[in-house]
């Protein structure tokens, strides 16, 4: 997916009213990518083939790990990442979940 810039800088902003304009914007842009990346939930329940696949905790702090050093990098304050991720994470293996149960009724694998 590719997303273009359409508000000004932080840097260039005199009023609220353009800083809220330019958050607005960029939460616009959070919630289409969020609802992108469910549809990827949708998909991974599709093709697991056991319930029990549905969580992963390697692969949990693998996303973690990443988007932390990414956010560091980005300067975000500490932990930011990792909080909104850990979060993110945990709700989608909910969603997910929920998804596989829906396509795959009696194929619970055990329980997570």
């Amino acid at each position: 997916m590719t997303t273009t810039k359409s508000y000004q800088t932080a840097e260039s902003c005199t009023t609220m009213a353009q800083v809220r304009l330019a958050v607005d914007t960029i939460d616009d842009a959070l919630v289409v990518l969020l609802a992108e990346r469910m549809r990827f939930m949708d998909a991974a329940a599709r093709i697991k083939p056991q319930r029990t696949a549905v969580r992963d905790e390697a692969r949990k702090a693998q996303v973690i790990a990443r988007v932390s050093a990414l956010g560091a990098q980005r300067g975000l304050p500490d932990n930011l990442a990792a909080d909104l991720w850990e979060q993110l994470v945990e709700a989608s293996i909910a969603y997910e979940t929920a998804a596989f149960d829906a396509l795959h009724p009696g194929n619970t694998g055990g329980q997570n």
